[in-house]
Order: structure tokens, then C-alpha cells, then sequence
């Protein structure tokens, strides 16, 4: 939410006579600037977005002012599709405004609540984290850097690591040993996507490696814990 300065300031000329206003609050997060634009237009517009219209949004005359009204329809639509699902941030820019949402329009605990001005960051850096991959066998943000990337170079498969395990698996078998890829069909073995998604997270201070230690270690870690496979298909 932003306050108008006049159109001196290259402020809106309906609201011209209503400032100086502060920019008390913003939402950010969002995997791309389409989808940041239709949040935004939603939010100016909640009477004809098709997102809310079960809601019949409406300011309440002389029970509560504009900013009250902005964050009550901020709070029904952080808890509506598709925004509940993005790891979205609310920044509160100015504290003396903070309004603790009501316990029953509290957004989803992934959605985190932050005080203070955005800092710079560098651009490489902020324009890495802005970007979101999804998983093509549930079609879910790929969230922790730790997709699984076809050996294929011509192939554009991108897995959770626990979502192409299911896949991989047949009954009764608890670690992947090989699968047919979903998009190119071609044959791949488990140990080599995984060392190659270790290679993509980690700086190896050598090139070097010793692979029999290396697979031991790697089938020890599946064995001893299972639950990585587990869940595939819930909610983030």
C-alpha cells in the first residue's frame, strides 16, 4: 500500500489533494512480474477480481478507514489460490500502521511477516532468488535449489528429488537405483543425478573423486533415512 504525494510527484490526479502519504506496507516474493501485476491489480480492484467475488469485498462506511479495508483484503487474499501458495513476504515498511491480522484470516505460516525497509541486495543474487523452477512430474515451485536435472543436455526435465524417486521406484524397492526419464524416455541412473546435483550446490575444493566411497556414503544416507520419498504429493 502506497500513499500519493500529489501530481507534482507523479502521483494519481484523483488523489492529488490527499497527501503527503507514506508507503506503509508491500508484498513481495512473487516468482515473476505478471504475476506480482495481477496481485496488485486484485488488490485495487477485489469487487471484480474472480478471485474474491465469493467474498463480496466491500468497504464498511464509517466502520473502518481505506488502510483498514486494504489489509482485510490483503487477509482473504493470502488465503485464496493462487496466492496462497506462493512464498510470498508482507513488509511492513511503517511499524506505527502494523495490524495483526484476525486469527481467523491469518495467511498461511509459509508467508512470512517482515519490519523495516527492503535492503539492496546484489543483482545477481536477488535476481537468482526471484526466480522459481517447477517440478514437471507434480508441476509444484521447486523451492531449495535441490532439483534433479536430466543428463540429457537436450532434454528440459526438472524433478523434486523425492517426486522422481517416486517415480522411479517400483513396488516393495525403497532406493532408486535407475528410471526411464518422463520427458526424454532415456535411461538414468540415480547414483549420477545425484552426484550431479551435488556438483550444482556444493564448490568441491577437487575435481577428484573416489566413487566407490562416494556411492556407499550415498546409499548409506538413503537407507538410513527413507522419509525423503515420503509425501510427494503434498501441499508445499
Amino acid at each position: 500500500m502506497q500513499h500519493n504525494r500529489g501530481t507534482w510527484a507523479g502521483g494519481a490526479h484523483q488523489t492529488n489533494n490527499k497527501g503527503p502519504w507514506k508507503m506503509v506496507l508491500i508484498v513481495h516474493g512473487f516468482p515473476n512480474n505478471i504475476s506480482a501485476l495481477r496481485f496488485e491489480w486484485a488488490w485495487q480492484n477485489p469487487t471484480k477480481t474472480i478471485r474474491l467475488q465469493h467474498l463480496d469485498l466491500k468497504k464498511l462506511p464509517r466502520k473502518e478507514t481505506e488502510i483498514q479495508f486494504k489489509i482485510r483484503v490483503l487477509s482473504e487474499m493470502l488465503r485464496v489460490g493462487p496466492w496462497y501458495r506462493l512464498p510470498l513476504t508482507i513488509q511492513w515498511l511503517e511499524h506505527d500502521f502494523y495490524k495483526e491480522f484476525p486469527p481467523e484470516r491469518k495467511p498461511p505460516g509459509h508467508i512470512i511477516t517482515s519490519f523495516g525497509p527492503v535492503k539492496s541486495r546484489n543483482h545477481r543474487v536477488s535476481q537468482a532468488l526471484s526466480t522459481f523452477e517447477v517440478c514437471h512430474i507434480c508441476f509444484e515451485y521447486i523451492y531449495d535449489n535441490k532439483e534433479l536435472k536430466c543428463v540429457n543436455e537436450k532434454c528440459n526435465l526438472l524433478a523434486h528429488l523425492a517426486c522422481l524417486a517416486e517415480f522411479f521406484l517400483s513396488p516393495g524397492e525403497y532406493v532408486p537405483i535407475e528410471g526411464s526419464c518422463p520427458k526424454c524416455k532415456i535411461i538414468l541412473k540415480w547414483g549420477v543425478l545425484i552426484r550431479k546435483m551435488k556438483g550444482r550446490n556444493y564448490v568441491e575444493d577437487t575435481e577428484s573423486e573416489v566413487v566407490n566411497e562416494e556411492q556407499i556414503s550415498q546409499d548409506k544416507m538413503f537407507v538410513d533415512n527413507n522419509s525423503w520419498f515420503l509425501g510427494c504429493n503434498d501441499d508445499l
